[in-house]
């Protein structure tokens, strides 16, 4: 199973984004589809922050349109949303320990726990600092 990070929402949402249109072809391909794929709660969170912050878009997203994009998604029948269990203690520390996680690198990290809690290895992301990460494959849908 693939997860999706926030990048790619964001890409998806924001058509001034150099990989827009790919982004939101891919996101809708998988929501329509069959194919199980994966979203982390916390990556939920964090799109709905930077789409509707106005310092890094402007104008910013709407809040309700993008709780309508976000509602869309998991009205997804083969989307399974991911987020913390019983083993998150113990792979929040191995992730950010084995990744030398330390500032902003803290957050991939977190993804990388949900991610590995719940079996995901592979996460289509424009960020390479999830590679970082042992068991996860950072993949870019776009090259």
């Amino acid at each position: 199973m693939t997860a999706f990070d926030t990048n790619i929402l964001v890409y998806a949402r924001r058509k001034e984004t150099p990989r827009h249109k790919e982004a939101l072809r891919l996101l809708q391909e998988f929501a329509q589809g069959e194919r199980p794929w994966a979203l982390p709660w916390v990556c939920v969170y964090e799109f709905l922050r930077v789409v509707t912050h106005p310092r890094v878009f402007d104008p910013p997203t709407d809040l309700e349109a993008a709780l309508e994009d976000v509602e869309s998604l998991l009205d997804s029948p083969s989307l399974h949303m991911l987020g913390e269990g019983p083993r998150h203690r113990s792979l929040m520390r191995r992730m950010l320990l084995e990744g030398n996680a330390i500032g902003n690198l803290a957050h991939d990290a977190h993804i990388a726990a949900i991610l590995l809690e719940h079996g995901v290895t592979e996460i289509f992301t424009a960020d390479r600092d999830l590679n970082r990460f042992p068991g996860i494959k950072a993949v870019d849908p776009f090259r």
